[in-house]
């Protein structure tokens, strides 16, 4: 009897210190790494969140650019970081799901430094040509790159950018050739196919939106599984007589370092999940042409592992060389 009430008494004294982390959490200022420059989607859509988080629990939570080598310096630094919670880090499906195909000696292992938290957004690409384009569907445009090898290009960031992809997978999945054309700033990447010196570009509605709104471009489809509800009378590209399954898009979350304890995964995804709910940042996401996702770890952990095994399939494919 003895023996067992000393048991008890142990178990008792054990059992605040093993539920302590999640009680106070956060005891200070939380950091969010970023490698995406000040102002454009990814940056604003995490911020929404921050101001959200911050009001929760009484406590600051701030965004820290990081932007530049190739995510390199934002993931580096919470890698190291303590894994209290009180360094995450933001991170999309370029950096976490393509980079480990394209780049040799990666100073990061996708899957096994961080412990994913909650995804915050999607944004489904368009396929973008000239407001004057002759081509009026997909179907149209592929004819013609069949017709001339040379005839379609289109404009990409860099290599290996979702983008490129998006343009080597239409190619890929058409059985034709498309010329790429790699451009160091975003908006030349649209304004050469309003010159007439591309054919087009696959990118988010956020990228497209100045020309977008100032008549100079044209949603040739939407290369996502269903219409996007910001832009309801775009077909897919299925829909458009492109290839079935063609689906192009960029993804954003936070992860922390991995041996986060499970309490506090738990209660970022729950509380994220709770700010992505709330009306006026829907409403803000949709005037960003993005779409609130929350989900949980364990479901963020699951896509990241399917598109690493998708993305180094396609990388192979269409015979795009690691660096």
């Amino acid at each position: 009897m003895k023996t067992l009430l000393k048991v008890l008494a142990i178990a008792c004294m054990a059992a605040p210190a093993a539920f302590s982390s999640h009680a106070q959490y956060p005891s200070k200022v939380v950091r969010i790494v970023s490698p995406y420059p000040t102002g454009i989607s990814p940056d604003i859509s995490a911020r929404l969140v921050a101001e959200k988080l911050s009001r929760y629990w009484g406590q600051q939570v701030i965004v820290d650019p990081r932007p530049g080598a190739n995510g390199f310096t934002a993931f580096g630094a919470v890698k190291k970081a303590p894994a209290d919670g009180h360094e995450l880090q933001l991170v999309g499906n370029a950096f976490m799901t393509i980079n480990p195909a394209l780049i040799k000696g990666l100073p990061y292992d996708a899957e096994n430094d961080y412990v994913p938290l909650s995804l915050i957004s999607r944004s489904p690409f368009f396929i973008w040509v000239a407001t004057d384009s002759p081509y009026r569907t997909v179907k149209d445009m592929v004819a013609a790159a069949k017709a001339d090898p040379k005839k379609i290009i289109y404009s990409t960031p860099y290599v290996g950018s979702p983008p490129h992809l998006g343009g080597a997978m239409l190619a890929q999945m058409t059985g034709t050739q498309m010329l790429a054309v790699h451009f160091k700033e975003g908006p030349a990447m649209f304004t050469s196919i309003v010159n007439g010196d591309v054919t087009f570009n696959v990118s988010t509605i956020g990228s497209a939106t100045p020309l977008l709104k100032a008549g100079r471009l044209r949603a040739l489809a939407s290369a996502s599984a269903q219409r996007d509800p910001n832009m309801p009378d775009v077909p897919t590209v299925p829909e458009a007589g492109g290839p079935a399954g063609y689906e192009v898009e960029v993804w954003v979350g936070f992860v922390a370092p991995r041996g986060t304890p499970a309490d506090i995964v738990n209660k970022l995804s729950t509380d994220i999940g709770r700010a992505l709910a709330e009306p006026d940042v829907r409403e803000k996401y949709k005037g960003l042409g993005i779409i609130p996702v929350a989900t949980t770890s364990a479901e963020m952990a699951n896509l990241i592992r399917t598109d690493l095994k998708k993305n180094a399939e396609l990388v192979q494919r269409i015979g795009i060389k690691p660096e």
